[in-house]
């Protein structure tokens, strides 16, 4: 009798949980400004050697599994950085970033919807000019990522964002071919945007 009993409550959990997903729907994209900071832990041969500041647009779509548990992949178009050492400006490159990550959103709040993530980063790094081509990049990236945001509802299906991601990205430099040490960019991105959930 206990187990049909608790058959029977798992089976009606199940239903609410899902009703509850179908209500709001699974999908949920954010539209996001954001300011990225480079961290430049600096340990080659170049003195000062990082790359700027910048801020840029981001687009992410994220998929719901459960009311609590999403997955986001995290989006945007190619970015040109300025590479920099004491010295001034030395040339640049473009890096192409998208990040994974899978999230705990917490529910039952009021007014708020916290969330946090892991994942992973893949870093494609091209059109690499620096210095006149007297140094040269690693052409990829693979580092991990850690998440912490919050979306406010603005009704049923807008919501206000707010995300904190540090992003671990790396490569070595290499000066003639010989390398010279390792740039760690290791960013944190500081975003506020606009979601929609369908």
């Amino acid at each position: 009798m206990n187990k049909k009993r608790m058959c029977v409550a798992a089976a009606v959990a199940a239903l609410v949980a899902g009703q509850a997903l179908s209500q709001d729907g699974p999908w949920l994209v954010r539209l996001r400004a954001v300011q990225l900071t480079m961290a430049n832990d600096n340990s080659t041969a170049v003195a000062g050697l990082g790359a700027n500041d910048k801020t840029i647009g981001e687009l992410d779509v994220s998929y719901f599994w459960t009311p609590n548990i999403a997955t986001e992949l995290v989006l945007t178009v190619p970015q040109r950085q300025i590479v920099r050492a004491d010295a001034g400006d030395l040339g640049g490159f473009t890096h192409l970033p998208p990040t994974l990550t899978l999230q705990y959103h917490v529910t039952g709040l009021d007014g708020f919807k916290p969330y946090v993530g892991l994942g992973v980063n893949y870093t494609r790094i091209t059109g690499v000019n620096i210095a006149d081509g007297q140094y040269t990049l690693d052409s990829s990236s693979t580092g991990g990522v850690a998440q912490v945001g919050v979306d406010f509802p603005l009704d049923k299906k807008w919501f206000l964002n707010v995300d904190l991601k540090k992003v671990y990205i790396r490569t070595d430099v290499y000066a003639a071919g010989v390398n010279a040490g390792t740039l760690k960019l290791d960013p944190t991105l500081f975003g506020v945007g606009l979601g929609y959930r369908f």
